[in-house]
């Protein structure tokens, strides 16, 4: 089976060096990907505003002549987006297994590895910008590795709003040939076989001249790191795909037929442009608003009397407020202020009136942006005053405890599978019974843990709340933690005292009168 497979892969790599390959100027050109290109193109935006990729502004200045200048926006977009993925996830979060031990400590070896905490916070922190991201487990020797994939690397198969089973994963490299910067793009087909149910992972290289398109496929061994990657793999026995998409919290209202989630920046532009324009518009008056002085000429440069004496400028050459005009000999004109006063009070005003439209449209409390007056609250008002951002949050967590449990799922079946492992797998597990996985997040400002602890602790003492329970949301432990904690304290419990009252009601030193 492996000799006819190595001459398939011979002569498709001998058709490709003749240039029988595929052609494609943009990904969606391929059949197989049904999405839209305008998903891809929205995608694409929202990148610009994530990164701050915005033309300059061009004006006419006072001579009638064309200028540019950097465009000074305020990038609300990395801001919110940060703010968003700190407040849902954090590296105080604690995943764990139930009711399986050495299988919990696997996996969290595993994450742990990965530095899982620290890069899911960001690639959250990207995601809520441009409406998602993707993890793709992956064999690296005896390791398991994980793969960050941003949303513009990832494209679905099929246009539908059902869970994504089918996609494509890009990847894309520059290397300098003859002087020319050529682009090379590695296309990674994960689809399911509707017959027999296989898993099918196909590998593509594309090159192109142009950074605009994807270009004409060339065997992988074109590039050396690729040069022992397999066209093709199948697998069996698979029970997801082996790669975990998050998709924000919210139904795609750009376009209503696809799987992807929408951004912070979808459904935001016009005010995100507001914001942008007005604050250029505040940068500009100040540099313009600097302190100016108009003299006359002469009192700018050096003079020589009558006397042929020699004197020097009235004011000092390294300053730039005072600018010389000419009278026409019967004004003078003298000293005189020409500064105009910046509106800083309106721009404030008018900049944090859009900031706030903003924060309401992404679903966050207004004043998470805007300058407040009210100064330091405790936890307890926090919670109150930011419900919305609450209510966000709990959106954000859903999606991602679905996305780990899935990322878990995936990174069991890889270990275990025996067409990628043979016999010496790195973890063996019976996925036909899925693990049960519990994600513990740390609620930070939301909750005030010293207020959460004394009611839960009334709730104990009258016997409403389990200890179990107790230990798990104030101590974030793991319901198998909790249970050995809990046995632990039955323990070290030491014996009650024999008392009279005792051994009355224990029936010890009855008489024999009294019955």
């Amino acid at each position: 089976m492996d000799l006819i497979k190595k001459i398939k892969q011979f002569f498709k790599k001998g058709g490709l060096n003749m240039g029988m390959g595929n052609s494609l100027v943009n990904l969606t050109d391929d059949p197989r990907i049904e999405l839209p290109i305008t998903e891809v193109e929205r995608i694409q935006k929202d990148i610009q505003y994530f990164t701050g990729d915005f033309p300059d502004v061009e004006y006419m200045n006072s001579r009638g002549k064309h200028r540019k200048r950097k465009f000074e926006y305020l990038n609300v977009v990395k801001l919110a987006s940060r703010r968003i993925a700190s407040i849902v996830f954090n590296s105080k979060c604690d995943i764990a297994i139930n009711n399986d031990e050495s299988t919990n400590d696997w996996i969290n070896q595993v994450l742990e590895d990965n530095n899982f905490f620290n890069l899911f916070e960001e690639a959250l922190e990207k995601g809520a910008a441009l409406g998602g991201f993707a993890m793709r487990p992956y064999l690296d020797g005896n390791k398991i590795k994980i793969a960050w994939i941003r949303a513009d690397q990832f494209i679905p198969l099929h246009s539908n709003t059902n869970n994504i089973s089918d996609a494509v994963i890009t990847s894309r490299t520059q290397q300098i040939e003859q002087d020319t910067t050529i682009y090379y793009t590695l296309l990674e087909f994960h689809e399911w076989d509707s017959h027999t149910g296989d898993y099918r992972i196909t590998n593509e290289l594309y090159r192109s001249n142009t950074e605009r398109e994807v270009g004409k496929q060339v065997s992988l061994s074109t590039l050396d790191v690729y040069k022992d990657l397999d066209e093709e793999v199948i697998l069996h026995r698979l029970v997801r795909p082996l790669f975990v998409y998050f998709k924000t919290p919210g139904a795609n209202n750009i376009s209503i037929e696809s799987p992807l989630g929408t951004g912070i920046v979808d459904n935001s532009k016009t005010i995100i442009d507001t914001i942008n324009k007005v604050h250029d518009q505040f940068y500009w008056e100040i540099v313009l608003g600097q302190r100016r002085i108009a003299v006359d000429a002469s009192m700018l440069g050096s003079s020589i009397d009558e006397d042929d004496e020699v004197h020097p400028p009235l004011f000092d050459s390294d300053q730039n407020v005072y600018q010389g005009f000419y009278s026409d000999g019967n004004n003078s004109i003298g000293v005189k202020d020409m500064t105009s006063p910046i509106r800083s009070t309106e721009y404030k005003d008018a900049l944090n009136h859009f900031i706030k439209e903003f924060e309401t449209q992404i679903g966050l409390s207004t004043g998470t942006f805007s300058y407040g007056s009210d100064g330091l609250k405790t936890a307890t008002e926090v919670v109150s005053n930011n419900s919305m951002t609450y209510q966000t949050r709990s959106s954000y967590l859903t999606m991602v405890e679905k996305a780990i449990d899935e990322l878990v799922v995936s990174i069991l079946e890889l270990a275990s599978n025996r067409d990628l492992n043979g016999e010496n797998v790195l973890y063996s597990y019976d996925l036909t019974t899925l693990p049960d996985v519990k994600v513990h997040f740390d609620d930070g400002v939301f909750v005030d843990k010293d207020k959460q602890m004394e009611e839960d602790l009334k709730a104990l003492s009258a016997g409403v709340l389990s200890k179990q329970t107790f230990l798990e949301r104030n101590y974030g432990m793991s319901t198998d933690d909790a249970q050995k904690e809990i046995d632990q304290i039955n323990n070290e419990q030491p014996e009650p005292p024999i008392t009279g009252d005792y051994e009355q009601n224990a029936g010890f030193g009855k008489d024999d009168d009294d019955e």
